[in-house]
């Protein structure tokens, strides 16, 4: 336990070095349909994006020692309970970790996620997504095309931003 409290004041110490986090979210050319995703959550229960469709999905992929992921995930956790009786369902998928090192990360951090935090620990889902670095995340519309992409950290609470995922959530299926 020693060392784990150790390593958390490095990476903490390390966190405050970083820049801060921004706002900007890139608008995808074309809006792709996205990508398949099926994956197990922490409670062992299959979660699949094509259910959701008709829901805006905000996914962001992550992994507990990328400072800015760890950085941004209060923030998601904001954006979450503002927006989720909108018909926005936020997604955390975890890349290359076991269950158990998900779990302990989520009993250190100030703000646990009440969304749904998804497990790929074999890192399969990286290249079907095309994630070249953590964190990375997806906004996707009701009609299941990519809208928005995010490489970096992200301030997922910023007026800006929650205003793009409401009006993504109004808009008509087509």
């Amino acid at each position: 336990m020693g060392l784990l409290v150790f390593l958390w004041a490095v990476v903490s110490s390390q966190a405050a070095d970083l820049p801060p986090l921004t706002h900007n979210l890139t608008a995808v050319k074309g809006s792709p349909l996205a990508p398949l995703l099926r994956l197990k959550n922490m409670d062992d229960e299959i979660v699949d994006i094509k259910a959701l469709q008709g829901k805006v999905i905000v996914l962001n992929f992550w992994a507990t020692w990328c400072p800015p992921c760890r950085r941004e995930m209060s923030s998601l956790e904001k954006l979450h309970l503002a927006t989720a009786e909108k018909d926005v369902v936020v997604l955390a998928v975890n890349i290359g970790e076991d269950e158990e090192t998900v779990f302990s990360f989520m009993g250190v951090i100030d703000t646990a996620p009440t969304f749904p935090v998804l497990l790929d620990p074999d890192s399969l889902s990286l290249e079907h997504w095309k994630v070249q670095g953590l964190p990375t995340t997806y906004i996707i519309d009701k009609n299941g095309k990519i809208a928005y992409r995010a490489v970096g950290g992200r301030e997922f609470d910023h007026p800006d931003i929650i205003r793009k995922v409401v009006s993504l959530a109004q808009k008509s299926l087509n």
